[in-house]
């Protein structure tokens, strides 16, 4: 079962590692703003691949109006590696092995392989900004591979979350 996440509550959390080295933990995080949290399907997905290198190319944009930004899916290090090095992610951070269990947490919804190519079990696309205190404040979630925010149209949006101070919606 699939949690249900409130807005403007606590993250759950959320520990993975790093293609390239390193580890990314959630409670770790100090953007002045957010936390720009990217579930992909996995390495098999040609969706995320342009999702993934069209968010690339947007990193240095986000990370200019004070967010820290990860990609990450349930592949293991091999996937994940060949995603980053065939899709050409210099600028992206992108996390493996997240659990099944964590992926569920994240109220993200599980898909069983339908074609070869397909890693066995996997989350579907999921987008989330985090404040710095922790606390979500942007959530958006797809059952389909193809349903996924605009990130150039999201990163105009920045200025009315961070300057004017844009309440957290879907709290009732």
């Amino acid at each position: 079962m699939t949690t249900h996440l409130t807005p403007d509550t606590r993250a759950p959390a959320l520990t993975v590692d790093i293609v390239g080295g390193g580890r990314f933990d959630l409670a770790a995080q100090a953007p002045k703003n957010f936390t720009k949290i990217v579930f992909y399907r996995g390495y098999h997905c040609p969706v995320c691949r342009t999702y993934l290198q069209k968010l690339n190319g947007l990193v240095g944009d986000y990370e200019s109006v004070g967010f820290s930004v990860i990609a990450l899916s349930m592949d293991g290090a091999e996937r994940a590696t060949k995603s980053v090095e065939e899709w050409k992610l210099s600028k992206l951070k992108i996390g493996f092995g997240l659990s099944e269990q964590a992926a569920r947490q994240w109220g993200l919804y599980i898909s069983q392989a339908i074609k070869e190519a397909e890693a066995d079990i996997f989350c579907e696309p999921g987008l989330f900004w985090v404040r710095a205190d922790g606390r979500v404040y942007l959530v958006d979630i797809s059952n389909m591979p193809w349903s996924r925010p605009d990130l150039e149209f999201l990163l105009s949006k920045v200025p009315f979350a961070v300057e004017k101070k844009y309440p957290v919606r879907g709290t009732a």
